[in-house]
């Protein structure tokens, strides 16, 4: 009795710190022109935006438009630039949230012989929306919220159909607890990105702040079961000790995506914990069969050991 007290303990000692030990970040998306056709091969160029670390590198988007960045270290912000010859760049400062999160981006770019005075020659000028975004975008990174509030109202009122303006007026509003504007910002997003899981969540979450049950439920049945918050509500509860709480989540963030491979990991450990060997066996073998390099892999095949 003992030894199993003993190895259980260490389990919530060694489980706890890594699920929150993951420094990798994933941005994908797609790059059209302001009609929407998608435009290949256009340079996306990445660099840390911090003086603590010097990093560079490029990519591409491919025949359809999308790109997929991987990043080891997802802790910094990074500045992507998009560039492509005959059209206008796009500039912004992310902190990108990390794996098993996911972040998206979708740009359009202006043609820059649409956008070019029609005499007198001269550069292109600057989309005044755009630009107002940006450093509202840069704003926000610096946790100027107020400021990076003021620069996207101004961005959105130049071009009401930014949804990338709407998405960061909602998520801006949420963080300062304005719920009836971040609200309000979501459902302009919506309007333009109907199927947006966050937005529609996030409305979900500021009806039911503001006392709106029936709103709350519409929106909520509208979003489609999102693995990674699911995943990080179970990682909380495993931190404060609550594994019977956490399990039920687990098993439906795996219903969204049976390919999410720490979910089955820390399923497999709640199992263990709680002497179901069986299904700890189960669920640890299937995280080592989805990511046999993993983080934890070590750890798990110690404990398939254990309980054999």
């Amino acid at each position: 009795m003992r030894k199993a007290l003993t190895v259980s303990f260490l389990l919530v000692l060694m489980t706890a710190p890594a699920l929150f030990a993951i420094g990798e970040a994933r941005l994908t998306g797609k790059v059209t022109d302001q009609a929407g056709k998608p435009l290949t091969g256009v340079t996306i160029t990445i660099t840390s935006a911090t003086a603590a670390k010097n990093f560079k590198t490029t990519a591409k988007t491919d025949a359809k438009g999308n790109y997929t960045i991987f990043l080891l270290d997802g802790t910094i912000p990074y500045k992507f630039s998009f560039a492509k010859d005959g059209f206008s760049g796009y500039e912004e400062t992310i902190k990108l949230k990390l794996v098993p999160e996911k972040n998206t981006r979708d740009i359009k770019l202006g043609d820059v012989a649409a956008a070019a005075p029609a005499a007198g020659g001269g550069a292109a000028a600057a989309d005044p929306a755009v630009a107002a975004y940006n450093e509202g975008a840069q704003l926000a990174n610096e946790g100027k919220d107020a400021e990076a509030i003021a620069k996207i109202e101004k961005a959105v009122a130049l071009k009401a159909d930014l949804t990338a303006g709407h998405i960061a007026l909602a998520k801006l509003y949420a963080r300062a607890g304005d719920w009836p504007k971040a609200i309000n910002s979501a459902v302009k997003a919506l309007e333009i990105d109907a199927e947006n899981p966050e937005l529609l969540t996030l409305a979900a979450e500021g009806y039911e702040k503001t006392g709106d049950k029936a709103k709350a439920e519409e929106f909520r049945k509208r979003a489609p079961a999102n693995p990674a918050m699911l995943f990080n509500q179970a990682a909380t509860l495993i931190n404060a000790g609550k594994d019977s709480q956490a399990e039920p989540l687990l098993k439906q963030a795996l219903s969204a995506d049976p390919a999410f491979a720490r979910a089955y990991y820390e399923l497999g450990m709640i199992y263990a914990r709680s002497g179901k060997n069986v299904d700890a066996k189960t669920n640890l073998e299937k995280y080592i069969e989805l990511e046999p390099k993993g983080n934890d892999v070590a750890t798990a095949k110690e404990m398939l050991n254990y309980i054999k």
